[in-house]
């Protein structure tokens, strides 16, 4: 798979960036969309939420590509730690990342750091084979 290796939660992180250092003052929690149900309430959607669901589901697809044995798995976790440590440096220091939707995203990639090593190990544990050595 040619997206082994490549952290697809940069993808969420990148657009938050781009939105948050190109328009000056953006309000992520500004309603974008709203959606009448048929309960007769109004469900109001902001910018924040819905780069969260997109980046939840960018997660799914992290979890998934963890089940996968060998080096380049190895690698996507190793740049998985190095993208949730740019983002928690971002947060520390960056004043534009001081928002909730930011820190959710860091959460997001930390399940993700946490998830991607937990498979791993387990399917590794499972991989393991024993050979019968020849009697002498």
């Amino acid at each position: 798979m040619y997206m082994l290796g490549f952290p697809l939660l940069l993808v969420p992180f990148a657009i938050y960036n781009i939105i948050a250092f190109l328009w000056a003052g953006v309000s992520w929690s500004g309603t974008v969309s709203s959606v009448h149900l048929v309960s007769g309430g109004q469900w109001a959607m902001s910018a924040g939420d819905v780069l969260i669901a997109f980046s939840l589901l960018f997660l799914f697809a992290e979890i998934v590509k963890a089940t996968r044995i060998g080096t380049r798995a190895v690698l996507d976790h190793a740049l998985s730690l190095l993208l949730f440590l740019a983002m928690l440096v971002e947060f520390l220091l960056v004043p534009q990342a001081a928002t909730s939707t930011f820190f959710l995203l860091m959460a997001i990639s930390f399940v993700d750091v946490l998830a991607g090593f937990a498979v791993t190990l387990r399917t590794a544990q499972r991989d393991l084979t024993v050979e019968n050595l020849p009697s002498t």
